[in-house]
């Protein structure tokens, strides 16, 4: 090591040193002794390999107490925060998904400051059950005869099988085999049960005959048709019918399972969308049990809802899995707040989800120009342009919905889209954008209309992050 480098890692003061200036010991006032300890060994640390690598100078004690400082500091930050969600996907699964309403938010803000009837028959005055306060009015708004909501849909169907399947047949077409977020796969939520799985038909033509070749009089538990929420197969192909499968499940006394994935109560092709079987349609059909998530297209808290047949629900009610998938009284008053929405008739004006879907293109424009009105004042150029969302959440694959974004030009996209990334000055949130055809793409449609002025603030704070980024745009 050369003589120079040697001198400035002598000049280092020791961690004792250290510990021993007031700072430190404000710092372990607010820190605790061991995190400090920590972040000064740290800031040691990290000054010798800096000094090594360049031979940089020895920081000075204040600089060393003020890095020991910043690292205690960003221990003790929340990584989960908020976001702007400007990528124009409505159902985006990094970003958390469904935004919940102001109905739902404030139900669960409710019950969660205090106690609540959550296993409280409040007429009784003796324990009731939790599970209540979501099944009354899911079968109110599906005409099923029953309700169960476990924490998300996978665990739906994995309390399905389980209680229903286990060491016996389940027959599925191989077309459904799919994989879900995340890398899993319906064949491995199927072996986790203990199910064992019976494939039928092919990748792609399955028919009615098929499964009842496979049928055993003794073994087989149940047929499941798993929708195809996060891809289309077109071409030379072909499947069943719900209803045919539960007129075959008539004939052998095989319930019928109907796995919808994101599922919905709102007809999407009334919004310009390609149909999505909505979960009444599924339990119209004669579904024994229909499967979905509450936190996509229904537009709730992350649940697994499991609506079908009394006897049915009964079982999986009872059964040892159910208690280790349930919800807390946050989920379910988010849950039932959402719900009524749909009760009253409510949910595009109040359900973030299905105002976005709604948001008619002039509306979309209109926000982009004031956006871009905005920008323009502070000197960024910027265009209104035509573009295209997508719902996203593995819901309805390959459609999107037409409307504006703003188009701001920048020298390096990637760059401008990284700052956006970075929380703004004085708290301001992260604002997640797109690039697209060289342009990063702020798109309104998937931006909640009370973050109009923030996003804007957002943007000015990430083009003036560094000294002339302004002449970026």
């Amino acid at each position: 090591m050369d003589a120079p480098n040697l001198t400035e890692l002598r000049r280092l003061p020791s961690v004792d040193r250290l510990l021993q200036t007031e700072e430190a010991g404000r710092l372990g006032a607010g820190y605790g002794h061991a995190a400090t300890l920590e972040a000064l060994r740290a800031a040691l640390e990290a000054a010798r390999r800096a000094i090594q690598a360049g031979g940089a100078a020895a920081p000075d004690l204040p600089a060393l107490l003020g890095d020991a400082a910043a690292r205690l500091a960003a221990l003790t930050r929340p990584s989960l925060h908020p976001v702007i969600n400007a990528t124009g996907v409505i159902l985006h699964t990094n970003l958390g998904r469904a935004p919940l309403s102001e109905r739902a938010r404030q139900a669960m803000a409710e019950v969660a400051a205090g106690y609540c009837n959550l296993e409280y028959d409040l007429g009784s005055g003796e324990r009731g059950s939790r599970y209540l306060h979501a099944a009354q009015l899911l079968t109110r708004l599906t005409g099923a005869e029953d309700a169960l909501v476990v924490n998300n849909n996978a665990a739906a169907v994995l309390l399905a099988l389980t209680a229903l399947a286990r060491e016996r047949e389940v027959l599925i077409s191989r077309s459904q085999l799919v994989e879900i977020g995340g890398g899993f796969r319906i064949p491995d939520v199927l072996r986790q049960s203990g199910a064992r799985l019976v494939e039928v038909g092919t990748t792609n033509r399955t028919y009615v005959h098929d499964y009842a070749a496979a049928r055993h009089p003794l073994h087989t538990a149940l047929i499941l048709r798993v929708h195809h929420s996060n891809f289309n197969i077109v071409g030379f192909v072909h499947e069943p019918a719900l209803a045919e499968l539960v007129k075959l499940g008539d004939e052998y006394a095989i319930p019928v399972m109907d796995d919808l994935g994101s599922g919905t109560l709102l007809d999407t092709e009334e919004f310009g969308l390609a149909h999505e079987p909505t979960i009444q349609e599924s339990i119209a059909a004669g579904a024994a049990l229909v499967t979905a998530s509450g936190d996509k297209l229904l537009g709730g808290p992350q649940a697994g809802l499991i609506l079908g047949r009394a006897d049915l629900i009964e079982k999986l009610r009872h059964h040892p899995l159910a208690r280790a998938l349930r919800v807390d009284k946050t989920t379910l008053a988010g849950l039932q707040a959402t719900l009524l929405a749909y009760m009253e008739g409510k949910a595009v004006q109040e359900i973030p989800v299905w105002r976005m879907i709604a948001a008619p293109a002039g509306a979309l424009a209109r926000r982009a120009g004031r956006w871009q009105r905005a920008l323009r004042a502070a000197g960024v150029p910027a265009s209104v342009v035509g573009t295209r969302s997508a719902v996203g959440g593995g819901s309805l694959p390959g459609q999107t919905l037409a409307g504006q974004a703003l188009a701001i030009e920048a020298a390096s996209p990637d760059g401008l889209a990284a700052r956006l990334r970075q929380p703004a000055p004085g708290g301001g949130p992260p604002v997640i954008a797109r690039i697209e055809d060289g342009r990063l793409l702020l798109d309104p449609r998937s931006v909640l209309p009370e973050e109009d002025a923030r996003l804007v603030e957002c943007v000015l704070a990430a083009l003036a992050d560094k000294a002339g980024a302004r002449s970026e745009a």
